[in-house]
């Protein structure tokens, strides 16, 4: 009888052992996709860091938006030179008086090519 019980007793902690290896496992595998996925995460947002900051240059070589809000003491001409767009009145029907300009003033720019070309 006692050989009955100690046999029962031997499977079920080989049968525990085994369950529970295979628990240490799942879990190392788990653990290792996990630093896996967020060491690919951390390069992507390191590379779209690089691409925002690439962006901002190339943004910043724009000298001006598409929309422009005229500032303090600007003219069209100045905003013309400025922006590289010499069809400002043209492009900006409710510009009825290319001298009555003021600040705050809303205004379509679009960069001529030979502007940009010469950038």
């Amino acid at each position: 009888m006692r050989a009955l019980l100690s046999n029962k007793n031997t499977s079920k902690i080989k049968t525990s052992i085994l369950i529970a290896d295979v628990a240490s496992r799942l879990c190392a595998v788990s653990f290792m996709a996990i630093v896996l996925m967020s060491s690919v995460r951390e390069n992507n947002l390191r590379n779209l860091e690089y691409v925002v900051r690439g962006s901002q240059m190339l943004m910043s070589h724009r000298p001006c938006d598409e929309i422009y809000v005229v500032g303090e003491g600007e003219t069209l001409h100045t905003i013309s030179d400025k922006c590289g767009d010499p069809y400002i009145v043209e492009r900006n029907p409710h510009i009825h008086d290319p001298d009555d300009v003021f600040p705050g003033l809303v205004i379509k720019i679009v960069p001529s090519n030979h502007h940009k070309s010469l950038r």
